[in-house]
């Protein structure tokens, strides 16, 4: 039985898509984006904004060069995730939410980036980086810079 669709509902699905894309182009979502986008796709700026700034892979904000999403999911807290952030911290000098003066690096917590069975994990841009140690995330950083 194929789903029934209301009015605006392929709308709803191009928001994603588009605010996806945008943030892939540009590196972040402006907020004059998100304006003309729930202009184009009728559907409200509220919505749009909501949707914008849910999703923990889209920012509202420049991000580095290579962002490093580090998992803040229960598997990964179980194995010590904030060793992650603290040795990431260490190394590059920054906290999570920030990015450093040379705009190399973003430092993001995120909800699961699906490598419980690699815990604790992190991902560099698109590349998932798992069963971490202080050393390991030294030389993935040297990798990165």
């Amino acid at each position: 039985m194929q789903k029934e669709t209301g009015p605006g509902d392929n709308d709803r699905e191009n928001l994603l898509v588009a605010l996806k894309r945008a943030q892939e182009k540009q590196g972040y979502i402006k907020d004059e984006f998100v304006t003309e986008l729930a202009d184009s796709l009728n559907v409200g700026i509220a919505e749009a904004y909501g949707v914008a700034t849910f999703y923990s892979f889209l920012s509202k904000k420049p991000l580095g060069r290579n962002v490093i999403r580090v998992c803040r999911s229960l598997p990964c807290y179980l194995e010590d995730s904030r060793m992650i952030v603290k040795t990431i911290s260490d190394e590059l000098g920054i906290s999570p939410g920030e990015t450093t003066p040379d705009a190399r690096f973003s430092l993001e917590l995120t909800n699961c980036i699906g490598a419980c069975d690699q815990a604790p994990a992190m991902l560099v841009n698109h590349d998932l980086h798992g069963n971490l140690t202080p050393e390991k995330i030294s030389q993935i950083l040297k990798e990165y810079k």
